[in-house]
């Protein structure tokens, strides 16, 4: 394998397969060192199944993984030691407090003595808990335990971290201070990538974005870069409980529509200057007897390039 030298991370051909499922189908990129690099994509797209193996949890049925210039198979034990791993679930103890599950983990980093207590009290600024540091794990929200699930995967200095959903479940106050952490991290240095399906998670930290559905890289590149696909097109939504095939076909033949999408009832248009057409399409439904529930006009976003590259909304 050919690596470039600014990559941190290179994939290639990566594929996973259980009891005859590809859950991964040939993903192939690039990591640049000290970027935050976003794995978007809805649940069961395959983010997971892709981090799982770079962080050596699972063995790739096929392809070549190269971290920092390590070889994925042949040393793994290597790369256990330069990568920190913030998994979906929480992996603390919740009868200990914060800073009995720092200490924990520390220990099991070889820490001890004057320099683990000096790094659990930093992590623990760092996340906004320091004042919390004594109180058992039990009673803290789901978006204190992920900030501590943080800290715990940094106790060794990583030069590579990995968030699985960092923000699935936190309340919007965790959620800033973790994408403060996040930050901050990066700018220290350290390279980070992330898997989301949250929009805001992709648009507010990710250098570049690679989106993924049914196991397949469908697109990568910075989110300017990615809206361009897009281009100018503005999208309708329209939601109706029931849309007939004729006024859908008549809606796809007028001139400044580009595509028209269905999903689960609901109808999306992406087209040229959508005002203008607005009230010809409505004119359209009514008169085939839709019966209109709602009509939404937005400027193209991540949700409305996942729909333009896959025909269907990002799930949750």
């Amino acid at each position: 394998m050919v690596v470039n030298s600014d990559a941190i991370i290179t994939v290639e051909n990566l594929v996973k397969k259980y009891d005859g499922h590809t859950a991964v189908d040939g993903v192939s990129f690039e990591i640049e060192r000290g970027e935050i690099f976003g794995l978007l994509g809805p649940n069961g797209a395959g983010k997971s199944t892709i981090i799982s193996i770079l962080c050596s949890l699972l063995k790739p049925t096929r392809g070549r993984v190269n971290i920092d210039g390590f070889d994925l198979i042949t040393n793994t034990n290597d790369i256990k030691k330069i990568i920190g791993v913030v998994p979906q679930e929480i992996s603390l103890y919740p009868t200990l407090t914060a800073k009995e599950n720092l200490e924990f983990y520390g220990k099991i980093y070889g820490l001890s003595g004057k320099t683990l207590k000096s790094k659990v009290e930093v992590l623990l600024d760092m996340v906004g808990l320091t004042e919390r540091a004594d109180d058992l794990l039990e009673g803290f929200s789901g978006g204190m335990k992920r900030r501590i699930n943080i800290a715990a995967a940094l106790l060794h200095r990583p030069r590579i971290l990995f968030l699985d959903e960092p923000s699935t479940g936190v309340d919007p106050q965790s959620r800033r201070r973790i994408y403060d952490t996040i930050h901050d991290l990066n700018q220290e240095g350290m390279t980070v990538i992330l898997t989301t399906h949250q929009m805001e998670d992709a648009e507010k930290l990710c250098h570049r974005i690679a989106i993924v559905d049914k196991g397949k890289l469908i697109a990568l590149d910075t989110l300017e870069g990615l809206l361009k696909m897009v281009g100018e097109n503005d999208i309708i939504h329209i939601a109706a409980p029931e849309i007939l095939t004729e006024p859908v076909k008549s809606i796809q033949q007028m001139s400044n529509v580009r595509k028209v999408s269905m999903d689960e009832g609901n109808m999306t248009i992406q087209l040229v200057h959508a005002r203008e057409s607005l009230a010809g399409i409505i004119e359209t439904l009514i008169s085939s007897g839709t019966k209109v529930e709602s009509i939404n006009i937005k400027e193209p976003d991540l949700e409305t390039l996942f729909l333009h590259l896959t025909g269907s909304k990002l799930r949750g």
